[in-house]
């Protein structure tokens, strides 16, 4: 049998469930790590996002729950592979959103790593009830209908002022979802003119936004930088690829 057969390193893995990195090259006989991982990826493996991701598995024998996960001897793997790609999906297709302390009982992982990289990446929103922040979808109608149910889950029930606070941050979200990117921008910018101090930085959590977008609608807005008949200056976006004549 060819030593760097698929073979080789199905039937391993059949027998063993899941598999190292050594024990992978020892059965396609000492291979290099960069010739594993290419009969890997031929078999579509599975790494496992708890224990640094070093063990591996294939998609027909992980056995996965109706949460998308398989356990085996302690060792976790999810059909959405990664752990930024688990919470991703679980964040957005939630019907309350996750709190991290739910994240990191469901999975048996830490997650505050990985919430921390997706709320850079955009990937996530968070927004804080209870004085615990919330993960839930970047999309903001999605955002508040997750925020909406988790309230009552919690038996939130604000009065007075802040019944008219919660009311009109649902507002702000819902408007500036029915908005173009300039118009969003701009929007933004004057809600954060209405805050005040501190206010591009409240506006951007709410809107999902980076701070640095509520400033340039906030300066444009004051400077009358405005485009009647553009949702961007002309040459934004993508640019044009030119068609290559032949010689």
């Amino acid at each position: 049998m060819n030593s760097y057969s698929l073979e080789a390193l199905k039937a391993l893995l059949l027998r063993e469930k899941v598999a190292t990195l050594p024990e992978i090259r020892s059965a396609l006989g000492s291979a290099a790590n960069r010739t594993a991982f290419r009969k890997l990826k031929a078999l579509s493996y599975l790494s496992s996002y708890s224990h640094a991701g070093k063990y591996y598995t294939l998609p027909e024998i992980a056995q996965f729950n109706e949460q998308g996960l398989w356990s085996w001897k302690k060792i976790l793997f999810s059909k959405h592979r990664t752990l930024k790609r688990t919470i991703e999906a679980w964040a957005g297709e939630s019907k309350s959103g996750y709190f991290e302390s739910e994240l990191a009982r469901e999975l048996k992982v830490s997650v505050r790593a990985a919430l921390l990289r997706l709320l850079q990446e955009d990937r996530i929103a968070r927004e804080k009830i209870s004085g615990r922040y919330l993960y839930c979808s970047p999309q903001p109608p999605v955002r508040l209908q997750q925020t909406t149910a988790r309230r009552s889950q919690e038996g939130y029930e604000p009065s007075g002022p802040e019944v008219l606070q919660h009311e009109i941050r649902a507002a702000i979200v819902l408007f500036a979802s029915l908005l173009d990117e300039q118009q969003r921008r701009l929007y933004a910018g004057l809600e954060s003119l209405k805050v005040g101090k501190g206010g591009d930085v409240w506006i951007a959590e709410l809107l999902s936004l980076t701070p640095a977008t509520i400033s340039r609608g906030r300066r444009d807005l004051l400077a009358g930088k405005v485009l009647t008949n553009r949702v961007r200056r002309k040459g934004g976006g993508r640019k044009l690829l030119e068609k290559k004549r032949r010689a």
